[in-house]
């Protein structure tokens, strides 16, 4: 039997069309840290990525890894709640073309559900919009992510621009 899988890709053109979230209640606590450390994105894709299925990095090697997080068109920003890894978001810069992509994006289990992701979404926005010439912002999501992923994505003011239904 084959599994259906819905991906919706969506965009954001301007910071300005950004819906920003509310900050954490922890707000001193919370930080967006930009990271070097290969190990951060090996970490991160590996935690989060079991749940919802991301296969296409786990046969990677460290130089792998490394390889592709030091490439100066990867950017990755973590999100600590007092001193903890919580969550991150990797960018993926095409400046050639003006945008930039939200390649990986996710929050460990034990943060999920308590306003966090809205918070990382808002800030991999701005982000993105603070760098040169940028002119959209965009990700694709399918029904293998969190229950709340494409939500939160409309909710912080991205669009759909295409959607495909792909059978596994």
């Amino acid at each position: 039997m084959r599994d259906i899988i819905n991906r919706n890709y969506l965009e954001i053109k301007s910071v300005n069309a950004l819906i920003a979230s509310i900050d954490p209640k922890e707000k001193d606590l919370t930080q967006i840290i930009k990271s070097d450390d290969f190990q951060i994105n090996k970490f991160f894709y590996k935690k989060i990525g079991l749940k919802h299925k991301w296969t296409d990095r786990l046969t990677w090697s460290d130089l792998d890894w490394i390889k592709y997080s030091s490439s100066q068109n990867i950017e990755t920003y973590i999100l600590k709640v007092k001193n903890d890894l919580a969550g991150y978001f990797e960018l993926i810069l095409h400046l050639d073309l003006q945008e930039i992509e939200i390649a990986y994006f996710g929050l460990l289990e034990e943060y999920r559900n308590k306003k966090l992701g809205g918070y990382l979404l808002t800030s991999a926005i701005k982000k993105s919009f603070g760098k040169k010439n940028i002119k959209r912002v965009w990700v694709h999501t399918c029904t293998l992510d969190h229950e709340n992923a494409l939500k939160n994505y409309l909710a912080r003011g991205m669009k759909i621009f295409k959607n495909e239904t792909i059978k596994i």
